[in-house]
């Protein structure tokens, strides 16, 4: 008698991304880069400095991404991350916020255990 093990998908939970962009962040990006050259992604990256140990850097960048970095296409904007921020930024979202005083890009950041006033800076 042949015993079948059956599990259902319902019970199994996709992993969370390691990195994600809001529907705001990829329209926003997309509008950038589209009077840019072709190719051109949106980098986010981690640097050391700021007022709280590490900062948030967003760059345009028309130069191939490296065989480690992360690449997540949404709604044809295309945001690059490389492996070594990515360690920093693991399970953050990347949105896009426009307020009656100020519009920017923001990060929700899960690893970060306090951050400057501005957001910009955190640590970890």
């Amino acid at each position: 008698m042949d015993s079948a093990v059956s599990t259902s998908s319902s019970t199994l939970a996709a992993p969370p991304a390691p990195f994600q962009v809001t529907d705001a962040a990829a329209k926003r990006i997309a509008k950038i880069t589209s009077d840019e050259p072709a190719g051109t992604k949106f980098r986010v990256s981690v640097l050391g400095g700021g007022c709280s140990g590490f900062q948030y850097n967003f760059d345009l960048d028309a130069q191939p991404a490296a065989d480690t970095d992360l690449i997540i296409e949404k709604n044809g904007s295309f945001v690059v991350v490389d492996d070594v921020s990515l360690g920093l930024l693991a399970g953050s979202v990347l949105d896009y916020v426009e307020t009656l005083g100020s519009a920017g890009f923001e990060i929700k950041n899960p690893n970060a255990t306090a951050k400057c006033g501005c957001g910009n800076s955190f640590s970890v």
